[in-house]
């Protein structure tokens, strides 16, 4: 039986995967030359992260066929990533464990990462533009408020308009939030196109009360929700936390998942120019020995329009 080790370490960055990113950037539009990339996660039963796997251990599905996997890289390359932080009202005392946990995740990035910082409360607004030093970000969150609405949906669709000005073909929305929302222009059915169309993982922590005071509103039942659909159709995750000092380790836990994905990329057998929603299924072929292994993956993509 071949190795397989299993550890919670960052990888180190691949110039693999590097020369893969320039390769789809480089492609044109047309569909028989276009690369989709699907990062993909896989975790044992301890919710360990399972390295060592190779490109034989894969199975790609659109659609239901199987596709030929052209490129797999299982080390690391470059990411941008957004931050998205509550700062309404609700927030309170729970702004100070959200510096922290941006604190803690920044530590996980590497020299040619990047990331912006998004806040919000009655609206959203860029705060930081997509930057390698951490401190300017910490900066920016040091001296804010807590106060008013809640505008999430907001904040989601001008987090997917920054990500286009990532420079590192990986991309990653990062959530953190107390609630649901109560404040934007966009509706939740909006956002989930927009984050269907959009090539970005988001992850999500959300803060929630074990024992509310108070009754919850709509918004903060349908909270949790919202970001765990948005979070999963994407190849993400939502972590929930019912008590804010969680946050930091959270922060340190979704780095560290991002870190520890493999990269299967291939050009659709379906060369169809029609623009239509494409799903996609990823299979992992446990090695002789290993209970089986959990992998997550975005949900599909839009192809093409002629």
């Amino acid at each position: 039986m071949r190795p397989l080790r299993t550890l919670f370490a960052l990888l180190l960055c691949s110039a693999a995967w590097s020369l893969l990113a320039v390769r789809a950037a480089q492609m044109n539009i047309r569909v028989d030359t276009t690369l989709v990339v699907v990062p993909v996660s896989v975790t044992d039963a301890q919710n360990r992260f399972v390295l060592g796997l190779e490109k034989s251990d894969f199975q790609l599905l659109e659609d239901g066929s199987a596709q030929n996997v052209k490129q797999f890289a299982d080390e690391n390359a470059p990411i941008s990533v957004g931050l998205l932080v509550d700062i309404s009202g609700s927030m309170g005392s729970k702004v100070d464990l959200s510096r922290e946990a941006v604190k803690q995740f920044l530590k996980t990035l590497d020299a040619q990462d990047e990331a912006a910082l998004i806040q919000f409360g009655d609206t959203a607004a860029v705060a930081a533009d997509f930057t390698r030093d951490a401190t300017l970000i910490e900066d920016k969150l040091a001296h804010v408020e807590p106060q008013g609405l809640t505008a999430l949906l907001d904040a989601v669709s001008l987090g997917l308009d920054e990500m286009k000005k990532a420079k590192n073909t990986r991309k990653a929305l990062i959530i953190i939030s107390d609630g649901g929302d109560n404040h934007s222009r966009y509706t939740t059915d909006q956002i989930k196109e927009l984050v269907r169309k959009a090539d970005v993982q988001v992850y999500s922590m959300g803060v929630y009360e074990r024992f509310p005071a108070f009754a919850l509103s709509a918004a903060e039942l349908t909270g949790p929700r919202l970001l765990k659909q948005l979070s999963e159709q994407t190849g993400g995750r939502a972590f929930s936390a019912s008590d804010a000092d969680e946050l930091p380790a959270i922060a340190e836990r979704i780095g560290i998942e991002l870190r520890n994905q493999y990269v299967l990329a291939y050009s659709p057998s379906n060369r169809k120019k029609d623009g239509t929603y494409r799903h996609l299924e990823v299979k992992v072929k446990e090695p002789p020995g290993l209970p089986p292994l959990k992998a997550r993956w975005r949900a599909g993509y839009y192809a093409p329009v002629e």
